[in-house]
């Protein structure tokens, strides 16, 4: 732990956009029940993208674009402070999400414990896109991220089934499988399939990489040709992805090549208009909420979960037909459903954590203090 500040107000915009994400993820995880939930705060099933799907390469691409900052007091090199950093970095990541999905761990069944997740995909994502553009000089890094993405797209479609786009027949199945084991990837698709798994893990680099190039043209780019460079570039990206996903299909699940494109160009466009909203016409009087996320963002997103589970798993309390209910299930049925029924109570729920997580968020930024994961 330790005390900084806030970034300068030039560039405001980005911590108002890596809170505006952690906002949105602890919202999207955190439904009242998940049989009730509004249609944009949902995941697509397999192929395609809600709104929702865009919060997790959001904040990846905040990731890369806060790293060309980060990064700077080091030349943007590799040397061995910068990676000392970056590896202490990625193994805290990764602990921290190994010990939530563990959590509590004195019950968990390792023969059965998922290996991978959320944060274990930041810290992968972050190593290793770090090492790429600290490695190499920066005009290469479109070019390496283009054959990243096409390598992907050839091991997707020569390395699965008869359908490799879906589910039973792409690839990350067996290649997960036989690096971390059956018993050990998630099962919420109905098999074992893991969609933060190692496999997919190698497009998402490239999410990083272009929030790290977009980062560049925030600090290299004169102040008032940021955001049109932003959302040109934003524009190109969504429609190339748009475009590419007619053949290899947009899909958060398996991180399509189209994805990572469609995804980051929006998350582009989405700065862009908050640098211009911010930074240059002022209108900033709004955005203290998302600042309290922004500069605390994987602790209150990893605490988040913790409480989550805790409410879920911990927290056991007498229904009215005698049964044990989890603390979650209980506040659910008797305050926010009675209140606003079955799906805006959830979304009620949902927003009720949004807030708890925020003050927690505002007891650390008043005490100025900026927890560092």
């Amino acid at each position: 732990m330790e005390n900084i500040s806030p970034n300068n107000q030039r560039y405001l915009a980005l911590d108002v956009l890596r809170g505006m994400t952690v906002a949105l993820m602890i919202l999207v995880n955190n439904p009242g029940s998940w049989a009730h939930i509004y249609a944009p705060l949902e995941h697509a099933a397999w192929q395609g993208c809600t709104p929702t799907d865009l919060v997790f390469p959001f904040f990846l691409f905040v990731v890369g674009a806060s790293m060309f900052f980060s990064f700077s007091k080091y030349g943007n090199r590799l040397n061995k402070e910068s990676l000392l950093k970056i590896g202490k970095r990625t193994l805290l990541i990764f602990a921290i999400g190994l010990f939530l999905n563990s959590f509590p761990q004195w019950s968990a069944d390792y023969a059965h414990l998922r290996i991978m997740g959320v944060l274990q995909r930041i810290a992968l994502a972050y190593g290793l896109a770090a090492l790429l553009v600290l490695s190499m000089n920066k005009k290469y890094l479109p070019f390496a991220s283009g054959l990243i993405l096409l390598l992907y797209w050839g091991l997707v479609a020569w390395g699965g089934g008869t359908d490799p786009y879906s589910l039973q027949g792409n690839p990350a199945i067996p290649f997960d499988t036989a690096w971390l084991g059956v018993d050990h990837l998630y099962r919420g698709f109905g098999i074992p399939f893991d969609p933060e798994g190692i496999f997919s893990t190698l497009p998402s680099i490239v999410t990083v990489v272009i929030g790290y190039l977009a980062g560049s043209v925030i600090k290299e780019t004169p102040k008032g040709k940021v955001p049109l460079t932003l959302a040109v570039a934003g524009i190109l990206a969504v429609i190339t992805g748009w475009l590419w996903g007619l053949y290899f299909p947009i899909s958060k699940p398996i991180w399509s090549s189209s994805y990572v494109l469609y995804s980051a160009g929006w998350a582009s466009l989405m700065l862009a208009l908050l640098i211009w909203l911010i930074d240059l016409k002022g209108y900033s009087y709004w955005c203290s909420f998302f600042i309290v996320f922004g500069v605390n963002p994987l602790f209150i997103f990893a605490f988040s979960g913790l409480w989550a589970r805790i409410l879920g798993r911990l927290i056991q309390i007498p229904s009215t037909n005698g049964k044990m209910i989890s603390g979650s299930a209980w506040l659910y049925n008797n305050v926010f459903l009675p209140l606003a029924g079955e799906l805006n109570g959830s979304l009620l729920f949902a927003i009720s954590h949004v807030f708890l997580f925020w003050l927690l968020g505002y007891f650390l930024f008043k005490k100025k203090i900026f927890i560092k994961v």
